[in-house]
Parts: structure tokens; sequence; C-alpha cells
């Protein structure tokens, strides 16, 4: 697999990675003033947060060609904060996340994602494909008088139509031309059309109004003191492990569809780095989106300047093209999310589920079902921890015992395997102090001591057959073993 080195150049194919960041851009959009308005904060502020942290993650990261901004998975977990605390207790919060993943990407911890086994790699591509449709439903609500309530009648036809339209445009384009990425041909061109028929449908400035200037620079306003860091740390634990979790499973799967190995503690930095300016800047927290990672992937953005495009384009559009982006039917966005849900969802997972063992397959499920229903750290520690037992259970029966009597009427016992926690049980219960000889052989050249049980389980053999007034002798003892046991104080007649 190459480096991402390879692939780096800012003068590698200018065209495709320009035309890639204009469309991720159209649709962070959206998607950074929906995550907004779930925080209950101004929109600008995700907007102000997905430009710097796009910007500054693609021209520091780790990942050329992935896409950060203003994520809905961080937005989410802060909402109680805002409400009891205001906005200026979120840019702390955002602060000292950013301080937190800095931290995690200076130990080098980037690399405990290699421990996410593949098939948690699976429920969470699939569980945040179905977050990414769903979120495109709450475009066919309006509001009423009544509250939130679904379209209907021509509102409703007109935006299954432009809907359909749009994946049309996405689904066929690139069998007929890869000049330009299919996603922006698709939003520009429902947005033309509903301009020069004058169609009515919703467009993003009947989410909010996106004008603005130029974010300033100033600490959050908050008090601080020990009460402070005492609100705002437990968030920001959440939030920087949600986001690093994000991050480094969207970095996993950008390396899988590139071909190209990125450099994960660095990204754990860039994006560190990047949520401190962003909250010195008034912006929210972010990290990698994999929604338009997958639209800039697909339109062709490899290297650092398809981030960084996509990251200035969001503040062009604060500053000097909001007229014309707030006029984009939601409509096209829609369409074009739908297929990338659809495109991100790894359907291959369905065919295998009745091939695979049975608990990887539950894993896939669980994680997809709790990524959905819950909270996407949840979701990944809970496949980790099934994964590990489900590793244990099966490591457990693999230990196997040889015993032979010698010619002297002793006896030893030959086990092969590894001794650890979940094995203990049945090591101890081959064993039989009150019927065997008195002089007791435990050859111990093909077992592996892993952690304090096996250790515990020794000494306790060695105090049973002690009990009886039998001798157990342990020989061939690894030197990683024999300084194990020494380390804890417990000696047996033998050395390695």
């Amino acid at each position: 697999m190459k480096t991402d080195r390879s692939r780096a150049g800012w003068l590698v194919d200018v065209r495709s990675n320009v035309l890639a960041g204009l469309t991720s851009s159209f649709a962070l959009v959206p998607e950074c003033i929906a995550f907004a308005l779930v925080a209950q904060v101004n929109p600008l502020m995700g907007l102000y947060g997905a430009f710097i942290i796009c910007t500054l993650t693609a021209l520091f990261g780790g990942r050329p060609g992935m896409i950060s901004g203003a994520a809905g998975s961080m937005a989410v977990v802060i909402v109680a904060l805002v409400v009891q605390h205001g906005a200026q207790f979120l840019l702390a919060t955002v602060l000292l996340s950013g301080i937190l993943m800095v931290m995690f990407g200076w130990l080098r911890l980037g690399k405990l994602i290699r421990m996410v086994p593949h098939p948690v790699m699976l429920g969470f591509v699939n569980g945040l494909a179905i977050i990414i449709a769903m979120a495109q439903l709450e475009h066919f609500k309006q509001l009423t008088t009544h509250g939130m309530q679904w379209l209907h009648g021509p509102a409703l036809w007109m935006m299954c139509g432009l809907v359909a339209l749009s994946v049309f445009i996405v689904c066929v384009l690139p069998r007929l031309t890869r000049a330009v990425p299919p996603a922006l041909v698709a939003i520009v061109g429902v947005g033309l059309l509903v301009q020069l028929l004058h169609l009515p449908t919703r467009t993003l400035g009947d989410m909010a109004h996106i004008a603005g200037g130029l974010p300033d620079l100033r600490l959050p306003g908050v008090p601080l003191t020990l009460d402070t860091l005492y609100i705002v740390l437990p968030y920001a634990v959440l939030m920087a492990m949600v986001g690093l979790l994000e991050t480094l499973l969207t970095f996993n799967l950008t390396d899988e569809i590139t071909g190209t190995q990125g450099r994960p503690n660095r990204e754990c930095v860039a994006l560190g780095a990047a949520n401190i300016v962003s909250g010195l800047f008034g912006g929210m927290g972010g990290c990698a989106m994999i929604g338009q990672t997958m639209i800039n992937l697909g339109s062709g953005g490899r290297t650092r300047l398809s981030g960084v495009t996509s990251g200035i384009m969001i503040l062009m559009f604060i500053l000097f093209l909001s007229p014309l982006i707030e006029r984009i039917p939601l409509a096209a966005l829609v369409g074009v999310m739908f297929v990338v849900a659809q495109q991100t969802f790894a359907w291959g997972s369905l065919r295998v589920l009745g091939k695979v063992p049975r608990n990887d397959a539950l894993v896939i499920v669980a994680v997809t079902i709790i990524t959905v229903f819950s909270d996407l750290a949840i979701a990944v520690l809970c496949g980790i921890v099934i994964a590990a037992l489900n590793f244990a259970w099966q490591h457990a029966h693999e230990i196997h015992m040889n015993i032979e009597a010698g010619p002297a009427g002793d006896k030893t016992y030959r086990p092969r395997g590894t001794l650890f926690f979940a094995s203990t049980a049945y090591f101890q219960s081959v064993f039989d102090p009150a019927q065997d000889p008195p002089r007791v052989t435990l050859d111990c050249r093909d077992l592996h001591l892993a952690d304090h049980s096996a250790i515990a389980a020794l000494e306790g053999l060695y105090e049973r057959y002690a009990k009886v007034g039998k001798q157990l002798h342990v020989e061939n003892l690894s030197e990683r073993s024999y300084r194990l046991l020494q380390q804890v104080g417990i000696k047996f007649e033998t050395a390695p």
C-alpha cells in the first residue's frame, strides 16, 4: 500500500480536486446548518467550524482526501450543555476537547484504531449510512402552526420529483462522462431548473441565512474556575472520544478506498488543533464526516487541495456568495445524500451474514443498530467488547493437555496453548492432586502465560499439591514467564 505522500502533491490533477472540493462544500453547508440547529446554536457557528476544521485538517492532517467539518455526532452530545449553560460553555468545551485530541495524537495512540475488528468497521459504516439517509427525511417536513409536519400534496410531489431527478443525474452521468463530478452537476442542474421554471420548493435559505463576516478571535466568555472545568470536562471528553473514533474509522475507510496509507497520529493532532482554533473563533467542534468524504472521493478528490478548496468555499459562501447558495434547492442536496448513503452502506455485509461466524454477524448487526439508535462511541465500544469476549471464548477452548506416566511411577502434564483468564478453569480441572503420584512434573515448554490470572492459576495449582504433601515440579518455563513469576514473588524449584 502506498503512503499518503505519493498522492499528496498539490499540483496532481488540480481540476478534479478543485471540482471535488467545490462539490463537497455544497454538501457541507446544509449538514453544518442542521447540526448547529440540533445543538441549538447560531448556524454561523456551524459554518465557521466547518471552514476552520475542514481547511486546517486538509492542510496539516495525515489523510489527504478526507473531509472534516462540524459533525452531527459531536453536536448531539453537547445539546444539554448548551441548554443549561449557553453557547460560551460550548466554545470552552470545543477548546478543551481539541486539547485532548492533540494529546491523543502526541501520545501516538492513533494506532489503537488497528484494534478495531473488521465487523465493527462494517457496522460503523452501515450505521452511519442509515443515519445519513434518515437525516434527509427531515427535509420532507415543514414547520406549521401545529409544529413540524410532513409535506403533503403538490409540495411533497415536487420535492420527491426533484430528489428523484438528482438521484438520476448522479447515477447515470458517470456512464456518459467523468469530466465533471455527477453530484456537482445534479446540484447546479436542479438549482438552475428550479430558478428558470420558478418551481415552488424549499431552498437552503429556508433553513437559515448564512451571510456573515469573518469570525472574531476571542476566548470563550466563561469564568476560569474549577467549577467551569467541572462542567465542561465530561462533555469535552465525550466530544473528543466521539470525534476521534469517527475520524479514525473514516480514516481507515479512506485508506481502503484510495489504496494509500495515511498517518493517523498526525490526523489526530491536526484535528485537535483545528478544534482549538474553532473554539477560539466561535465555531462548533468537528471531526471527519463520512458522507462528505465519500462525495469528495467519488468526485475525484485525492489530495489536500480538495479539502482546502472545500473549506475555503464555505468561507466564500458566508462572505460573498450567500444570495446564490441560499437558492440551492434542498431536494438536490437530499438526492445527492441519498446516493451517498446507498454507496456508503456495505451491502456485501448482508450477503455474508449467513456465511461468517455467528459472533461476527452479531457484531455487525449490533454496531449498526447501536450507531443508529444510540451513539457512535457506545456502538464501537460495544462492538469491540463483543469481539474481545468472542476471541477470549474461542481461545479458552484451545488449550490442550497431554498426560504421560513415567517409568518411576511419576506423572508429567504437558499443556499446550495460552493460559489466561478464560482458560484457567479448564486448566485447573485437569489436575487431580489427590490421585496423582507423589511427584508430578508440569512441562511448560508449549504453555504461554498471558496475564495475572495465569500466574494465580499456576500458584494455586502448586499450593493444591503442597496441601496433600506432594511435589509439583515446574520445568521448561520460557524466560518471559519465569521473569513474570519472579516479579510477583513466586518461586518454583526450576528455572528456564
